[in-house]
Formats: structure tokens, sequence, C-alpha cells
């Protein structure tokens, strides 16, 4: 007789990892868990949370069980399960989260007992009574000594005479992030809450237990049936899982010693004290609970009909004048930005572009995200914020118009279907990038304008890497604090487990002992688990109703900031909207270079290109986008009066800004200052506009697994060569000589050679996109061979375009993008170019940003001639300011044709002296001193405002100073010019009184101590120890005598042959290792002369693996490169000469 099946259940109590340190199991392994089990349903449940529910909904599309919406809260000894059966209650979970999340500070959640009493009409209840006094709790219990915040009251005084609901003031405050005791309570408190539960949810109420196998749990279910059946409240079983799988135990552990600070073997009962919280077989269910208990679950599963696609998200349309329509006013709105754009007459191919576009808009039913975004652009602009459209939106014809993006679609073949397309129905996606020390503004605007109910910051969730998952387990573990410190700060993150063994012996530990094997085992297994949430960089997330009823909404740590408790990919699945405001540095810097120079002199006018349409807060009259074989000179403008510097006032296509480009000059240049973009730019040699859009995107990991890169520098060098499959093909590839750089391209050749309608084509860029990962290419390989067959293209150029669409893989660039980018690589070069001194001083003044740190700032400004001054409490204010003019050199080169410049990207740029430029000199801040405060060093210049200081004492009273600041301030030198070097500032500072001082203004007639001169050892030590750099020497220059000759500097190395076996040495400012570039590291050595490339293996990296990673000033001995000007040195032997200034606190900026 065949045996019956086992009986059908529904798990109505699961925690994800979501729960953050309370459970052991992604939201997608439990979905796909309760599928092979058969479950008639499953119910996330994290603790006051909705965050895994999204990932979840998305894997029950596939594995196709009934998911259940809920939450779980605890309230002392008071533990509910809240699930949502309709759209409704659904939102009354999400406005109690929120109520509890919003009241507490980041990770935590602050519950009352007033917070049950209205609106949870449509909720279903299960409570989880705690055990009885005396008897073993089926739960973990917590010890007292729990740390984390907990203001229990501690009794159940708030449920007395619960027939009349009488709830005192005193309120119970609930730690999300710590494991709540499931405290033994009375039996009269069970009787009581029963009651008072009862009268509040009727028949939404049931009473569940989990059987977790541990002593008196029959005894319990006898109790709680009782119970139950005296109060009417039905029965069922729930697994409190906190597992997929029992295997994941020791995981759960690891947790539960993380949550409680001590590592697993201090845990005790805080410990599960078994691995029964997985989501067991039916048939083992069937032998723990009745079998009524278990039918009910599927009782209560039945009523729960609600799923996450009934979200119903509407944008907001206050900013819709009456009586107009959304579309209306977007209609309006960019036809009076077009006649700004285009003059009175809009060019007919214009007209069609935006018809088009605002006809899809209608039909997606996005108008009013783009009036938003419009609307947020505006209020930048009226507040002088620097801002920037970016991105696919950038192909928008519409966003140009509205003055989002800057690049002109009609003069580009860019595809609109790349931002907004039918095939596709996804939201668009709009980035806009604001100055970053002012994006605050936008977004407080933002939350002033919806209020906190309806807009709210997109999260983002911070998950285990190698390193943080180690550093958490060894923790868990009880290793010893330093060791594991050292362990983990010895991990790449490109290094694989294969490889940790590794990294163990050379920290002293054995990979083959017990413990060592456990530590690497659940690092393995920890990583990609949530780790906590964060605050998105920039998406705002709107909503025409209240953000609680889609979403919980919780406080960032960030103070004024609120974030919802989904991420951008779980928006995206659910089609809501995010405003993207970003917050880019270059802007910050444009601005106040910009400042600088209108503030110390004006701009001759000869200079500038003027436009009638200036908007000062936006990147406007973009240099032309052909290509340079295309472009007609403009005729000089006539001398007029001087005016101020605007970005509209920018001329277009300036010789010398492309000559410095050519040379790779470009410290500070927005996107071309890494080291693979001005190793790239000499062989390049950008001379237009489009030059500099193909720069920005040619360096990117894309084009060069595609094997686009050398083609493409090849047929720049002759272009006579370059031949077209088709007259077709030529249209879409002529302006990028035959190769195919960007993802528009790709996406018009499948549309003009294989057919591809333009959604199609879209559907092929995101596969692309997601190949790697996922697959999904074969499709469109066996489509694109077919269409380009049938249009008379060889197989052998077919499969050539197949192999370069995988190459691109997740790494294409958009055009669109890349021309938004160029823009402000212009900009910056331009103002580099002609106004080295107030382009240095505004990087300075907005770090922390890109890729170089002040001391190499200042190196650069230095080579090109602008004196840099000292801190001074004389002169310095807050930031770093121009003072005075001196000679400094002109940038101005000549070049034999379009492609022929200057390509030592070492060499000093003097000039000689009858051309020479007048340059202000730059006066470092006090900002520059590590530790010093703003307000102090406002309260010195306010003080210096009135009258100079005479002395430290005088400065020391009426600046208000402590003694702290003044130590700061004589170690940073900028005492000098009251108290000479810094032996005498430190002698000053120490004997300096204050007001209030005993011997305040008594003259005290000391005899003179005398203090010996610093060396320059000592001087150096101090400067970087203060500052982080000096102005006096370079550490190299202070080792060069030492290093010898054989020895070269950086300066030398393009006058040496190609090939020769030579050393050099330098302090290390960077290190990178791409992804894609196949385990090389790149390091950055600066000596006193400039900067030296250094290729180092991955053989010799295994070998030298202390000194890259870890050296701060390294001598290298390899083989030169020196390829069309540009010099690599690839290392065969490294030394780390740390010793040699082993005091010195220099530090690089590492990209491994």
């Amino acid at each position: 007789m065949p045996a019956s099946p086992p009986p059908g259940y529904a798990e109505l109590h699961a925690l994800s990892a979501f729960s953050f340190r309370r459970s052991a199991a992604q939201p997608q392994a439990l979905v796909r868990r309760a599928a092979e089990r058969g479950y008639a349903a499953l119910a996330i449940t994290d603790e006051c949370s909705m965050a895994g529910v999204v990932r979840a909904h998305e894997a029950v599309r596939e594995h196709g069980v009934h998911l259940i919406i809920g939450s779980e809260f605890h309230l002392d000894s008071l533990h509910l399960v809240l699930l949502a059966p309709d759209r409704a209650a659904y939102a009354q979970i999400c406005r109690l989260i929120t109520r509890a999340r919003r009241r507490a500070g980041k990770g935590e959640y602050r519950l009352e007992v007033t917070d049950l009493d209205e609106g949870l009409e449509n909720v279903l209840v299960i409570w989880k009574p705690a055990r009885q006094t005396g008897k073993s709790s089926p739960n973990p219990v917590v010890p007292a000594e729990e740390p984390g915040p907990r203001t229990f009251d501690g009794g159940t005084a708030w449920m007395r005479d619960a027939t009349r609901c009488e709830i005192p003031d005193n309120r119970f405050a609930i730690s999300g992030t710590t494991e709540r005791a499931n405290q033994p309570t009375s039996e009269p408190a069970n009787e009581t809450l029963a009651a008072w539960l009862k009268q509040r949810f009727g028949n939404r109420l049931w009473l569940g237990a989990s059987r977790l196998l541990v002593p008196g749990e029959r005894e319990w279910l006898r109790e709680l049936e009782r119970l139950g059946e005296r109060h009417g409240i039905p029965r069922l079983a729930c697994g409190d899982v906190r597992l997929a799988v029992r295997e994941d135990k020791p995981l759960l552990d690891v947790f539960t010693a993380l949550r409680m600070g001590r590592p697993v073997a201090e845990c005790g009962l805080a410990l599960a004290a078994s691995g029964e919280q997985h989501l067991r077989g039916r048939e083992v269910l069937a032998k723990l609970y009745p079998g009524e208990w278990l039918s009910e679950t599927l009782r209560l599963a039945e009523r729960c009909a609600f799923s996450l696609d009934e979200l119903n998200y509407r944008y907001p349309r206050e900013l819709v004048p009456q009586p107009l329509s959304p579309i209306q006013h977007l209609r309006q709105l960019t036809l009076e930005g077009a006649r700004k754009r285009y003059g009175k007459t809009v060019p007919e191919t214009v007209q069609a572009l935006l018809s088009r576009e605002l006809a899809l808009i209608e039909a997606m039913g996005v108008e009013a995200f783009f009036l938003t975004v419009h609307d947020l652009v505006v209020f930048a602009r009226s507040r002088g914020i620097l801002c920037q459209g970016r991105g696919s939106a950038a192909n928008s014809a519409v966003c140009y118009c509205l003055g989002v993006t800057e690049v002109d679609p009609s003069k580009q073949q860019l595809l609109f279907e790349r931002f907004l397309s039918k095939e596709r129905n996804e939201p668009p996606d709009i980035d806009v990038d604001f100055e970053h020390e002012r994006r605050e503004e936008v977004l407080q605007y933002v939350y002033e304008k919806y209020g906190r109910e309806r807009a709210a910051l997109a999260a983002t969730v911070i998950c285990y890497r190698p390193r943080s998952a180690m550093q958490d387990v060894g923790r868990a573990l009880g290793f010893e604090p330093e060791r594991i410190n050292r362990l983990t700060a010895s991990l790449a993150w490109w290094d694989q487990p294969e490889v940790w063994p590794e990294r163990l012996r050379e920290n002293g530990l054995d990979p083959d002992a017990a413990l060592t094997k456990h530590l690497l085992e659940l690092t393995d297994r920890l990583i990609g688990f949530p780790r906590h949430l964060s605050q998105h960089v920039g998406g705002m997330v709107i909503s025409d109703t209240p953000l609680y009823e889609l979403v919980p909404v919780e406080n960032a740590a960030m103070a004024d900031r609120t974030i919802i408790q989904w991420d951008k990919d779980d928006l995206e699945t659910l089609g809501l909207l995010k405003v993207d405001c970003l917050a880019l540095g270059m802007l910050t810097v444009i601005r106040k270079a910009m400042e600088l120079v209108n503030s110390k002199h004006q701009i001759p006018s000869t200079k500038l290109q003027t436009n009638s349409n200036d908007r000062n807060s936006n990147v406007q009259n973009q240099p032309t986008s052909e290509p340079a074989n295309q472009r007609t000179k403009e005729p000089p403008e006539e001398p007029t009066k001087p005016r101020k510097l605007t970005l509209a006032a920018i001329p277009r296509e300036d010789a010398q800004t492309y000559d410095m480009l050519c040379r790779g000059d470009a410290v500070g240049v927005f996107q071309v200052e890494s080291r693979a973009q001005m190793a790239m730019l000499p062989r390049l040699k950008p001379r237009c506009f489009y030059d500099l859009v193909i720069e920005v995107a040619i360096v990117r990991p894309g084009p060069i697994q595609g094997d686009m890169v050398h083609p493409y520098l090849e047929r720049r060098r002759n272009p006579d060569a370059v031949a077209y499959p088709s007259p077709e093909l030529k249209t879409v590839l002529e302006r990028t000589l035959g190769v195919p750089i960007f993802q528009e391209q790709v996406m018009q050749i499948a549309m003009v050679a294989a057919g591809f309608s333009a959604g199609e084509a879209d559907q092929l860029r995101r596969a692309m996109a997601a190949w790697r990962r996922r697959g999904g290419l074969e499709p469109f390989r066996e489509r694109l061979l077919e269409g380009m067959g049938e249009r008379g293209y060889s197989d052998e150029f077919a499969e050539r375009i197949y192999r370069q669409i995988c190459g691109f893989g997740e790494y294409g660039f958009p055009e669109s993008h890349a021309a938004s980018f160029a823009l402000l690589t212009y900009v910056s070069s331009w103002l580099k170019c002609h106004h080295p001194a107030a382009f240095a001083c505004a990087l300075l003044n907005s770090q922390p940003m890109g890729f170089y740190a002040p001391a190499q700032i200042i190196n650069d400004v230095k080579r090109h001639g602008v004196r840099v001054l000292p801190v001074d409490v004389r002169y310095s204010d807050w930031d770093c300011t121009l003072t005075g003019k001196h000679q400094a050199p002109n940038t101005k080169s000549q070049t034999n044709s379009k492609f022929e410049c200057s390509n030592d990207q070492n060499q000093p740029t003097s000039k000689p002296a009858n051309q020479q430029t007048t340059q202000p000199a730059v006066r470092l801040g006090f900002r520059m001193i590590k530790g010093f405060r703003e307000d102090v060093a406002e309260r010195i210049a306010h003080a210096r405002s009135e009258s100079p200081f005479r002395d430290v004492d005088e400065l020391t009273e009426r600046a208000g100073l402590d003694r702290a600041a003044l130590r700061k301030l004589a170690d940073a030198g900028a005492l000098k010019g009251l108290a000479g070097h810094r032996h005498r500032a430190r002698w000053a500072a120490l004997g300096a009184r204050r007001q209030g001082d005993l011997l305040a203004g008594t003259e005290i007639h000391d005899k003179p101590v005398q203090l010996t001169l610093p060396d320059a050892r000592s001087e150096l030590i101090d400067d970087y120890a203060s500052l982080g750099l000096s102005l006096e020497r370079h550490p190299l220059k202070l080792l060069r005598r030492r290093l010898g000759r054989q020895t070269l500097r950086a300066n030398e190395l393009p006058q040496q042959a190609d090939g020769r076996r030579l050393s050099a040495a330098g302090l290390v400012t960077h290190r990178q290792r791409p992804g894609t570039a196949s385990g090389v590291v790149f390091l950055s050595l600066e000596d006193e002369t400039g900067i030296i490339n250094v290729v180092v293996w991955p053989k010799l990296l295994e070998r030298y693996r202390r000194e890259v990673l870890g050296g701060r000033i390294l001598r290298v001995h390899g083989k030169l490169q020196n390829v069309e000007g540009v010099c690599h040195l690839v290392a065969e032997r490294i030394d780390c000469l740390d010793d040699w200034l082993a005091e010195l606190d220099s530090r690089s900026r590492d990209f491994c």
C-alpha cells in the first residue's frame, strides 16, 4: 500500500538575512527551499522590516511558491507576527514599521503599546506567547547583560485591567538589531495578554508555537492548546525559521556572536539550542505538530492573497498648473526650451525628434517624472549650483531642451531607445550631477517640497566582502583582534579563496588547524550576505501618496535624511521611479575656479566665446562634437572690453588646451587624470571635442576587452586605409573610423546590419550587460548571424561583430554618457591650461575628491611654474587662496598638424621668458592642517581683519586659541612668521598666555632660549605629519644622493631607449589593479621631477606582494617601455626603502 502524502503546510514565520544578524538565510534561498519541500506558502516576516521581500518576490516568479508578506515585532515579552492578507493590510504594516523606525536611530526601532490600538484593521496577527515561569524556553534566551539599547519596563503593568484597555504612559523601546529575550512570564500574564489581544484583533488573531526539539515542548503545546480554547484563539504551527538548510547553523551562530558582541564560545544560551530553525520536511512536521495546527496554516495562508504586483505607484502631479495635463505642461516647457536652444525657428529634424519622444513619454505615463527633474534643475540654477544630466538621459532631445542635459542629440547619432523603450517597459533613468558640496541643498529641497511622508532616499544593501567577512567571522570565533586585523589587511580584493591559506601562513596562522579551517569555510559562506542598509548615493523616491503605504521608511545615519528599505534593484523590479541627484566634485571645482579667477582679475573677452543664452549654472555652449576631419574654423572675434569668466564664455576648441592634453598633462582634469588615460592622451592626440568623447570612452573595459583600442589608434594614424563593409554601416561607424566603441553603435549595427527594431536592439544591449552573470546572448547570436547573412554580410564579419559584442559584455560605455563627461573634461582642461593657479586652488578647496591627493596637485602646479605659499597665520584663511601675481609659463605649444604634438608627459612645461604670462600664487589654507577645525580658522581670520598679529601671545589671546590648536599651527609651520622656525614656534606655543591665565597681561622678561634650526629631514617629517606634503623638498630629493646615479629621475625616462633596463624610485601615490587587467598591478611613483608608471605582472606580484601592496617608498628595477612618448617601467625587481625614511607619514590612494 503506497504511503500517504505528508500533510500540506505553509510556513508563516521565517526571518531572512535582512533581519540583520538574526538569520542566516537569503530570501531567495528560503523561497527555493520552500518549493523543494512542497510548501503551500512561505511568509517572509523580517523583524520590523520589508527589506528582503522584493528579492523573495522575484524568486517566487521562478519557483512558484505562494509568497506572504509580513513582519515580526517585539514589545517587552510580547512577540507578534503581522501578515498582510490584502493591499490595505500591507500598507498598515509598512506604516507601523515606519512609525517605529522613525522614533529610533539607524538600525533600531521603538514600538509603543498605543501603536497596536489603531491602524491595523486589516492585518492578520500571530501571537507567540512567552514560555511560563520556570519552564524551558523553546526559543533562544538572551542573558540579561546583553549589550544594546534597551529600556524595557520589566513588567506587565500596561496590561492591567485589559478588559477596559487602560494603557498607561510607560513605553517600551526596542532595538531592531538586538535579540529580545523571550523572557519567562507568569501564567496570569499570558491570560491577560490573550484577552487583550483577542479584544483588539478578534478573529484576525492566531496563537503560534515553534517545535525546536528542546525539553518541555510537549507540555508547552498542551498549555497553549488550553489557552487558545479558553479565549477562542485558533492555534497553528510556525517554524521561527532562521535557516534555509540545517547546514547553515554555524553561520547563524556567527551572527548571534556578532550581535552579542562576544565570541561564540561565550554566548551560552543566546545560541540557538539546535539546528531545527530551518525549513523542515512536511513528514517531519507531521510528527511534531497536531494535524489541526498544520491545517490551520493553510487556512490562514488562503486568506493572504496580497502580492507586491498590486502596488499602485503614482508620481506627484503638483508641478502641473491648472488646467493643463502633465503632458501638456511638459510639451509647453519643452517647446520653450527648444526655442532657447535653437532660436525661434526650431529645425524640423529637432521637432520630429521631440514629437516622437513626447509621444513615447506620454504612452509610458512618465511625463510627471520629467517635470520633477526639470524642477530640480531649475531650483539648482536659482541657487547658483552647477548641475548637468548625464548617462542615457543625454540621448533625449526632451532632456536637452529642458536644460537637464547639455548634449544635443540632433547633432549626434544617439539613440533615444537607449534611454526609454516601450519594448523594455521600464522607468527612465535620469542621472543629474550637482556640486558635491551643495547637493544637500537639492535633497533638502525635495524633502521640503514633497514632505518627509512622500520623499526619501533609496537604500543600498551593503553586503559582506572577503575582508569584512573574514573580520567578522574571526571576531566571532575568538581570534585575537590584532591578528585578525593584520590578516584582513593582507587580503586584496582579488584574492580568491584558494590563496587564503597562504595569507594565513604569512600572518603566522596554521591553515590546517581546525579553527582556521572553520574560519576560511565560514568566511567563504558569509560573502554576499547583507550586512546592513545604507543610503543610496542620491536616488530620491517621490510618491503622490505617503511612501510608507508602499514601503517602510527609516532614519538614515546622516541627520535630516530618511531612506526607504528597498534598493535600486528592488525599485526597478517593482517599477518605482527614482530621481538620481548625484554629487560630482568636478562641478564644485569648476565653480570655485571661476570664482577665484573672477575675484582676482577680469578676463579679456578676446579669449572668450560668448553666448546670448548664457546660463551660468549649467555647462553651456558645448564644444563641437564633430570629428576633426569635419570641422570648420570660425572667424576670430573682435576684441571687446574685459568681462567675467562664465561657463558659457569658455571658448570652443581651444588649441592650447588640446596641446596640453596631447602632452598627457592632465593631473586633476576630469575623467582623463588616471594613469591609463594620461598614457592614452599622447597616443590618441585629441584635437577636437569629439576626440575627447572617444578618449573618455575608449579607456574602459568594454573597448579593451573587445579588442577595439589598438585598431582604432592604428586607423587614427592611417585614416585613409579604413574600409567599411557597406554604406549603411559606414553611417554608423564612420565617426569612430570603423571600430565600434559605444553601446549605441552596437545597437545601431544590430538595426542596420541585422534588421533589429530599436526596441530589440535595446534588449540586445541589456543582454550584453548581463550575459557574463546569467548568459542569454545565444538567442541573439543566431538572430544576428542570420540577419546579417540575409543582408549580404560575410560569416566572418558577422562572427567578428558577435565577438566584439561579447567583448563589450557588461562594460560597454554609452556615447551619450561619454559626451556629457567630455564637456566637463574640456572645461576642466581649459581652466588648468589658462588658469593653473585657480584650478589647483579649487581642487585643493574641494578635497576629498578626484584621483590625486593634495601633495600631487601641489607638485603638479609647481611644475607649471605656479608658486605655492605655506600656511601662515598672518595671511591664510580656511580655504586656499590666490595672492599676488608672478611670472608663470604659457602653456601654448607649437604643433605641426592636428595629430602631432609633444608627447613628453614628464617634462617641465616652462617656456622662455618671452612666452611668460602672469599667474597668481596659491596660499595654502588652514584646511590643509590635519585635524584643524574650521571654526578656529574663522576666529583667526576675524581677529586678523581688525589688525595684524604682533606675536604668538597676541594671536592666542585675540583668537581665543587653546594649546592644542597652537600646537597644530606650530607643527604645520604656520607660526613661522610670528615665532620663527618650528622649534621656536613650539616653544612659543608652550609659553603662550591666553585670556584668563593668571599672568595674562603681565610683562615677563625671560632670557631668550637658543634653539637650533631644524634639519631638512626633521622638517620633511614634520611637514608630512601635519600637512601630508612638503613645499620645501620632496622625500626623494632628500634620498637622491643615497640612491646614486644609477637610479634615474622621472623626467629622465623619456630620453631613454625603449627596452633599456634601468632603475627608478619614488613615493607610492597610487596602486591600481583593474578587474580586466588579468591580474596586473599598476603603481604610480612620484619623485621630485614627476610621475613614474610601473607595471607589475602577476607572477612578480606574488613574489613582492608586501612591497607592492604595503610599501611607501619603492625602488623598481626593470625594463622601460617608451612608445609614442609614453613611458612605463615593467618591474623585474622591487626594493622597499621605507626604512630610509621610517618616520615619514605618507599615504597612497589605492584601488586594489
